[in-house]
């Protein structure tokens, strides 16, 4: 059976970010943009990342130009923006697409594990993948980092 664990990314950094390494953790995945209205929630997300990694959750940023061209910029320029404006020490990724024919595989796999209607419509949509890899959850863009359902979501797959 196919897991997220399954999976591998480049880092904004460059280096491999295989989703093997984070067996055992909760990882809540999120398509994310600097240029978007819903940018802000990156302040959430850091939030959510220092509030609950000790628990074992894991912020996971995947930078995207899928939607309104709302990140053109580099990955250098992406993670300097989000450390000088929103103080984001949460791990990112290289920038991928997460819909269409050139999706990152991940995000194809999560789309034809859940139905099209759950692939992202936008930037911020949210993953919850368990501590084995498999999905908890999936959460709209205008969901924000302190939402009470997808916290508990959290708490659940960080509980298993």
């Amino acid at each position: 059976m196919t897991t997220a664990h399954d999976f591998a990314f480049k880092s904004i950094t460059g280096g491999d970010m295989p989703m093997s390494q984070f067996k055992g953790k909760a990882v809540l995945v999120v398509n994310v943009a600097s240029q978007c209205g819903l940018t802000p929630q990156y302040a959430g997300l850091e939030a959510l990342w220092k509030d609950k990694k000790d628990k074992g959750l894991i912020v996971l940023g995947v930078p995207a130009n899928n939607f309104g061209a709302q990140e053109p910029g580099t990955e250098g320029e992406i993670k300097t923006f989000c450390e000088t404006r929103f103080g984001v020490d949460f791990p990112m990724t290289a920038k991928e697409d997460v819909i269409g024919g050139s999706a990152h595989p991940m995000y194809k796999w999560l789309a034809g594990e859940l139905g099209e209607d759950a692939a992202p419509k936008w930037n911020f949509h949210k993953y919850l993948i368990n501590k084995d890899g498999s999905i908890a959850g999936v959460f709209g863009p205008r969901t924000t980092p302190d939402d009470a359902e997808m916290n508990a979501a959290i708490d659940a797959a960080l509980e298993k």
